[in-house]
């Protein structure tokens, strides 16, 4: 790394920081229901409620529906418990939390995308990666929101490049040493870890960790089994104790949360039709009231599992309207244009991110298939096309809100990033600049 490459990573990384702050500070040590951010009333009054002595449990009935003082699964674990510690050490201070955690994940996201973004192609476009990461609207606000969004977003960056550089090293020293196999095995456990936070902050990426240890098993030549083995296995030992306290409160098997059956029976309701609504209007009514009658006495864990067989029925019962129904999520999952329907702050943020770099993001995916090494599946880049192509699919099939789109963004900023690195190469008196810099 050039020492002007170094001081402007370092530069960014400080005005990354800043600008995060700055929002979780504007934000305040409210938790107010802003716009795309409710989950961080229900995060902040479960941390309350546990600091409380109540458990896992809210005082009055809660979304999705659950009775007061009922335990819940629903929520992330890992990220109650950040806040669970943050509130216990410093007193109920969301703006403590908001600014500690404006300050991991500014340093840590666009350094993260960096290492990517060099790993896949060059530093330069990595320097590019990290300054677009640093200033990208959604992530700046998200960051200071009482969320799983921001730390949800550095496990999966964290567990992508931790996949290439065990693939990577792996094959330059091609099991010619033993502590090379010795190394392997502590990566799988740090690859584990990375994919385990994951898993706790959102279930869902469980769905995503089988394609990854494909990739990371094929792209090694078949070399890192016992690596991916140590992977599965750390992440079960993350899980274990929460499946273990779940089923010592619900009396039956719940592996982690309890949210699945509720998203994929709202998200497929025939309510629906063929035309997904991310939002219930006045005139569809609320999702409560979408729930049968007969099944509200049920608890939370029971409710989520009648609701999951529910939801698949209905996909199977029409699969064409399944077909036309996850289609039309497409424009939603990648909304970037101004809508009446929405606040200023969802606009100003949606135009101001995604819609400023989607045409760069295009020409970057462009570019970089035109020029891939070959065979493709080998390189580090076809890992970012899988995890954007499958995570992508995963939201398109079951429940789809902007918000949700955030880590394909995280990823899609580094070809972004290739684009603008191209672009300013083709302009004479810019691309000094882009040589100096690099």
């Amino acid at each position: 790394m050039s020492r002007n490459h170094r001081y402007i990573l370092v530069i960014t990384l400080v005005l990354s920081v800043l600008v995060r702050v700055g929002a979780a500070v504007y934000i305040g040590n409210e938790v107010e229901a802003l716009p795309g951010t409710f989950d961080q009333i229900s995060y902040h009054n479960l941390a309350m409620r546990v600091n409380g002595g109540y458990g896992f449990t809210f005082g009055e009935p809660w979304w999705p529906a659950t009775p007061a003082n009922a335990p819940t699964a629903h929520w992330s674990y890992l990220y109650t418990g950040y806040l669970i510690l943050i509130y216990k050490i410093f007193g109920t201070s969301p703006l403590v939390a908001r600014v500690l955690q404006a300050i991991v994940v500014g340093l840590l996201q666009p350094y993260l995308a960096y290492r990517i973004a060099r790993q896949v192609f060059n530093p330069t476009i990595g320097l590019a990666a990290a300054i677009l990461t640093a200033f990208y609207t959604y992530f700046i606000y998200y960051a200071a929101t009482l969320m799983t969004e921001p730390f949800y977003i550095l496990a999966i960056l964290a567990s992508l490049l931790t996949s290439m550089v065990m693939v990577k090293q792996t094959l330059e020293q091609d099991g010619k040493t033993n502590s090379s196999a010795s190394e392997n095995l502590w990566r799988g456990v740090w690859l584990g870890l990375t994919l385990g936070c994951a898993v706790l902050l959102r279930q869902l990426f469980l769905l995503v960790i089988p394609f990854i240890f494909i990739w990371i098993w094929w792209a090694s030549g078949k070399q890192l089994w016992k690596s991916l083995l140590v992977s599965g296995l750390t992440i079960m030992i993350m899980v274990l104790p929460f499946t273990i306290s779940n089923y010592s409160r619900f009396d039956r098997f719940v592996l982690l949360n309890t949210n699945a059956g509720y998203a994929l029976f709202w998200s497929n309701h025939p309510i629906y039709g063929t035309k997904f609504v991310p939002l219930l209007t006045d005139e569809m009514g609320s999702y409560e009231d979408l729930i049968p009658e007969e099944l509200l006495s049920l608890d939370e864990a029971a409710l989520d599992q009648e609701l999951l067989k529910l939801g698949m029925g209905f996909i199977l019962k029409d699969p064409l309207r399944y077909l036309l129904l996850s289609l039309s999520r497409i424009p939603p999952y990648f909304n970037f244009w101004p809508s009446s329907g929405s606040s200023l702050i969802s606009n100003v943020s949606r135009v101001s991110s995604f819609g400023i770099l989607l045409p760069f993001i295009l020409y970057g995916l462009y570019r970089s298939f035109i020029e891939r090494a070959k065979p493709l599946i080998m390189q580090p880049l076809f890992l970012l096309y899988m995890f954007v192509i499958v995570y992508t699919g995963i939201h398109l099939l079951t429940w789809t809100l902007v918000r949700y789109r955030l880590p394909v963004d995280a990823v899609l900023v580094i070809f972004a990033g290739l684009a603008l690195v191209d672009i300013l190469n083709r302009i004479p008196v810019l691309k000094k600049w882009v040589v100096k810099a690099g």
